[in-house]
């Protein structure tokens, strides 16, 4: 099955105390059914100094379940489901909200 929603895909919260807050996706974990998204769900991570990186508390983005996050709707930015078709035989997904193409 093709996955509705991948990395590098612009998505809205839904839910949570992140709601109404949008980014980029940079992970998904469709087993766990889970995506880290930039700028969403935060944590604060003391890290130790390294060579290549300074000490400190450090935020750091940490998953959010699929069911808690919609696809940006390319024409008005507001969160939209995801429809597949066929285009010059190729599967593509579309935004069910305004009909137009979600670029691959």
């Amino acid at each position: 099955m093709a996955a509705k929603i991948k990395k590098g895909d612009r998505v809205v919260v839904l839910a949570g105390r992140d709601k109404g807050k949008s980014g980029e996706v940079l992970s998904v974990d469709p087993k766990k059914g889970r995506a880290t998204v930039a700028g969403v769900n935060t944590q604060m991570r003391h890290t130790k100094q390294s060579a290549q990186s300074e000490g400190g508390i450090v935020p750091k983005a940490g998953p959010i379940d699929l069911s808690n996050i919609a696809l940006e709707d390319p024409k008005d930015g507001k969160p939209t489901r995801v429809g597949f078709r066929f285009e010059d035989g190729k599967k593509v997904r579309f935004a069910k909200r305004s009909g137009e193409l979600i670029d691959d």
